[in-house]
């Protein structure tokens, strides 16, 4: 008798709770999205389609500001994690197996196991020492703290690229007499490059987002996007944060949608 594999989607009531679960997820983003073309002042009441807060939040020179900072904070710290990441990944793969690997392991995701709040005011007491010995307030801090934390977002991509990597293109460049240099540069490099870029952008987005490590750790001026939205949702909710907010789930979606693309497996 052939056995029979358990089919999830056969259980009786699957397919409305999975439903479900979609509503409760996307209908409040689904909300945002059209209230971000409301043209009344109200965010729960609609008074016409218009796009008078998306030209608002257009012209609003602290906006440009927040979001002006926010993509060089995210480009850099991308930038620093995804160097980090592809050299732990490289140490972590390609090599035979170590004692204390898994501890490695283990410590290069750490962010992701503990609580954000924790690693926010972990961040907040070292840097509070570094100012008062250095003096400086630059954004040097956010960068080094986004960085920290978005490290383990770039490694896993980098690491599964690395791991489904063939083998035998390094082992016939180090036949051909190649140097381990240049078989990390023609070879290596060039196969573990879509892992690399699906790293930096997954590091990229969720910098652009981050909103609790950057609210322990900027100083006075620093604002975000992210935290200009919290700062002006404490004062007065208007369609000009939902517009905004549409703005960057565009962003975002643009970005994961090429993450997705990059390292979904191909024929």
């Amino acid at each position: 008798m052939a056995e029979t594999r358990f089919q999830p989607a056969r259980i009786p009531g699957f397919a409305a709770i999975a439903m479900l679960a979609f509503v409760a997820l996307y209908l409040p983003i689904f909300t945002l999205v059209a209230y971000a073309f409301n043209g009344g002042t109200s965010i729960a009441v609609w008074e016409g389609l218009s796009l008078h807060w998306f030209s608002k939040a257009w012209a609003n020179e602290a906006v440009k500001s927040a979001t002006l900072r926010s993509l060089v904070i995210a480009a850099s710290a991308a930038a620093v994690a995804t160097t980090a990441a592809t050299l732990a990944a490289l140490g972590t793969t390609r090599r035979a197996g170590f004692k204390g690997q898994t501890f490695i392991y283990v410590m290069i995701n750490q962010p992701l196991m503990v609580p954000e709040i924790v690693t926010a005011v972990a961040l907040l007491i070292l840097f509070g020492m570094v100012k008062s010995w250095t003096g400086y307030q630059g954004l040097g801090y956010l960068i080094l703290a986004h960085a920290a934390f978005c490290i383990p977002f770039a490694y896993l991509p980098i690491r599964a690229r690395l791991e489904g990597m063939d083998l035998s293109l390094e082992t016939a460049a180090a036949d051909l007499y190649a140097s381990p240099w240049q078989t990390f540069r023609h070879v290596t490099l060039p196969l573990l490059a879509p892992g690399i870029l699906a790293g930096a952008m997954l590091a990229f987005v969720i910098s652009l987002d981050d909103v609790v490590i950057t609210e322990f750790v900027k100083s006075g001026g620093q604002d975000t996007l992210p935290t200009y939205m919290l700062g002006q949702m404490r004062r007065a909710i208007t369609p000009e944060v939902n517009a905004i907010s549409t703005g960057l789930l565009g962003l975002t979606v643009i970005l994961l949608t090429a993450f997705f693309l990059l390292t979904r497996k191909r024929n």
